[in-house]
């Protein structure tokens, strides 16, 4: 916030409001009023809401098996590092078993070598036995069958013995293609078949260590942060649960203070504006942030999630305090300003301000405003730098009430 100095005045007398009744012959009393005019400067919005301090990073560890702790290695309080080792669990069973997985994997790739390098089956050379017997019957049949056609046409052999001579050859052909699909489908199929279970064999030993090995991996706890331990409830020797939390590392090197803001005053705001925070027990405001805006609206309360990122490097700020937030949204670098104690709340429900005319009598002036602040107001139509404006005073008075003003201070004068 940026504040306008005021011209003010201080007028002396008694203050007063009405006359009453058996007043009313008597002479009128001027009441005494401070008055200033409307100065120009910078005024800047301040959306003022309650937060909860929370850290800039949380992990609550919990282990994935239940079993006896064997050792920890930090207090609470403690800052550790990312991916240091926090807390170890028994774990002399799952080693054991991953022992085992470790001995049942290199057996099956073992098996899984076998296979592949293995001496062609028997069921295989049986069947190449019999393509190159087929092989051979079918040449000499097709040798037999061209002798005799030729010596059938020189006319030294009867046309039958040619003709059945050439039959055996089809039927020799025939024996050779169906030898040799054999042996394709027993090549293909047995062998092929061998090498598949070998690998689903070895597969499955891969599959049962690693997860004999997560297993033991899940007897060692890690921070996933960078940060301070916060929590640690058990000691060694205490039995830790399955899914429930051992340690809690916050990250506190700096924290966020988390709003639900109207969504009218959200829009106003942009990522990187500047928030004050105040903080229990420190007198002076802490600078923030605005680090996020939330894109949706809160489904329960219509409201827009805001969040303030602060600095606390030293750690004296405590996460989960209660605090109060105050954002700058808008500024008007050339605003018409007046205190706020100048406005006089209207009964139609608008604003006006006591305005203090030539004759030293005050007329209430319906003025249109923007931007506030706990000192001053903008005031947007309605009046202007020169007018005068009561700005203590004011309540209860009537329209056409007489003021007195002894003196205005100089424009330079400040409060």
């Amino acid at each position: 916030m940026v504040c306008a100095s005021v011209a003010m005045a201080t007028v002396l007398g008694a203050a007063g409001c009405k006359k009453s009744a058996s007043d009313a012959d008597a002479p009128d009393v001027a009441v005494a009023v401070k008055v200033a005019h409307p100065t120009r400067g910078v005024i800047s919005e301040e959306i003022g809401a309650d937060a909860v301090l929370a850290p800039l990073a949380q992990a609550a560890i919990s282990p994935k098996i239940s079993s006896p702790i064997r050792e920890e290695y930090v207090q609470r309080g403690a800052r550790v590092t990312k991916g240091q080792l926090l807390m170890t669990l028994e774990s002399g069973d799952l080693q054991g078993s991953a022992m085992d997985s470790k001995g049942s994997l290199s057996a099956a790739e073992a098996s899984y070598a076998t296979s592949v390098n293995a001496t062609i089956p028997e069921d295989v050379q049986k069947a190449e036995l019999d393509l190159a017997q087929a092989k051979a019957n079918y040449d000499v049949a097709m040798r037999t069958a061209a002798d005799r056609r030729r010596l059938f046409e020189q006319g030294a052999l009867p046309g039958r013995d040619a003709d059945l001579a050439e039959a055996a050859a089809v039927q020799a052909r025939a024996a050779y293609e169906t030898a040799e699909k054999h042996l394709a489908s027993m090549s293909g199929t047995t062998h092929a078949a061998s090498v598949k279970a070998a690998e689903g064999q070895l597969a499955s030993a891969k599959g049962r260590y690693m997860s004999a090995e997560a297993q033991v991996g899940y007897a060692s706890l890690r921070s996933p942060i960078a940060g301070v331990v916060t929590d640690r409830p058990l000691f060694p020797g205490e039995t830790a649960v399955a899914g429930t939390a051992v340690i809690t590392v916050m990250d506190v090197s700096s924290l966020l203070a988390k709003l639900h803001l109207a969504q009218a005053v959200a829009q106003r705001l942009t990522v990187g504006g500047d928030a004050e925070v105040m903080v229990p027990g420190m007198e002076d405001a802490v600078e923030a942030k605005v680090s996020f805006i939330s894109p949706a609206l809160d489904a329960g309360s219509t409201t827009v999630e805001v969040w303030m990122k602060l600095a606390n490097a030293d750690g004296k700020i405590k996460a989960g305090s209660a605090v109060h937030v105050v954002l700058h949204g808008a500024e008007v670098p050339d605003a018409l300003l007046v205190p706020v104690g100048a406005l006089v709340p209207a009964q139609d429900g608008g604003v006006k301000v006591m305005v203090v005319g030539t004759d030293n009598v005050a007329h209430l002036r319906a003025v249109k405003v923007g931007i506030r602040t706990p000192e001053l107001v903008q005031i947007t139509d309605g009046l202007g730098v020169g007018d005068v404006v009561i700005v203590d005073g004011s309540y209860g008075l009537d329209e056409g009430t007489k003021v007195t003003i002894a003196a205005k201070a100089s424009s330079e004068d400040k409060d």
